[in-house]
């Protein structure tokens, strides 16, 4: 990665109505990065990636994206992304090949018969090219998607809870194509408050009431947040589980499989905690470190959603 940012913004500001949706944020994402923003719906995660890539005007703030003004190089600026909603928004009546090439013609590309062929084969797309969109399933379009975002070689990538309502295995596809991209040195900004989306990320901005909480590399954010995590087993984890979550010094108890990850920010309490049930033969504690999923469930459990009551997202 180069030591420039591919983005740098200072006081990015945006407001809607009486809604602050964006306060006063300040971040560096650095260049051939996956950067996820995490939060709760209404939580501003989008409003913020359409203003540091010149997609929306800020109320307040500056910065540059691609070495581009945000405010002043709009324009030359989304010329350079690619962005890919939630919603699949292409022709459903159209063939693959039909839609790839109406997108290279609407961005007024050279070599565009070249540039499809060569995204139907990066994608995976060739063999069913001349299928129709709306035939595909929610893993075949994601990809479809996916090439029509990339067809003009952007060299910021934005996507919105890019695997929404895909199986895993697509997941897993799709995640492979954008860690090659970002190897090749494409930006990637990711929106979600999926978890398996989440630990896609190589840095982390949590977002909730128009405010950045925390930003980092994925790895540092558990310890940033000063989290501690027992993993427990025994019998009776359901009742083990309702205990717990009311014992002093656990702040959550997150079930995975049959065993529990019980957390807290109070290393010492925890401990006393692990040794009193493991020495009453209730259940099995065992010291883990504390993972991106656990800090996951921990600041999303701690945020609620910017536009309670009515009904508006950002």
């Amino acid at each position: 990665m180069s030591e420039m940012p591919a983005i740098s913004v200072k006081g990015l500001t945006k407001q809607f109505g009486d809604k602050v949706v964006v306060d006063h944020l300040d971040m560096d994402v650095p260049r051939g990065a996956i950067y996820g923003f995490l939060g709760p719906n209404g939580s501003g995660k989008t409003t913020t990636i359409r203003m540091m890539c010149g997609l929306l005007t800020p109320d307040a703030g500056d910065g540059q994206c691609l070495g581009l003004d945000i405010l002043t190089e709009s324009s030359a600026i989304k010329e350079q992304v690619g962005y890919m909603t939630q919603k699949f928004s292409l022709y459903e009546d159209l063939s693959i090949r039909e839609n790839l090439d109406f997108m290279a013609r609407m961005y007024r590309l050279d070599r565009r018969r070249q540039r499809v062929d060569a995204a139907l084969d990066d994608l995976g797309l060739a063999d069913r090219q001349h299928q129709l969109a709306g035939t595909l399933s929610g893993g075949w379009k994601q990809r479809l998607a996916l090439a029509a975002c990339l067809l003009h070689e952007p060299k910021l990538l934005l996507l919105d809870e890019p695997t929404a309502g895909v199986d895993p295995k697509a997941r897993r596809d799709f995640w492979d194509e954008i860690r090659r991209l970002s190897a090749e040195g494409v930006t990637v900004l990711v929106s979600t408050h999926y978890m398996d989306e989440a630990v896609q990320c190589d840095f982390i901005a949590y977002i909730a009431y128009g405010k950045k909480l925390i930003s980092g590399a994925a790895s540092e954010i558990p310890g940033m947040i000063g989290l501690h995590t027992w993993r427990v087993d025994g019998p009776k984890l359901t009742a083990l589980e309702a205990e717990l979550r009311n014992t002093e010094g656990v702040e959550q108890v997150a079930r995975f499989g049959a065993v529990l990850h019980v957390s807290g920010t109070n290393e010492k309490r925890l401990r006393e905690i692990a040794a009193e049930m493991s020495a009453g033969g209730k259940s099995n504690w065992t010291e883990k470190k504390a993972e991106l999923e656990e800090a996951f469930i921990y600041l999303m459990a701690g945020a609620s959603d910017n536009f309670a009551g009515n009904g508006e997202a950002a």
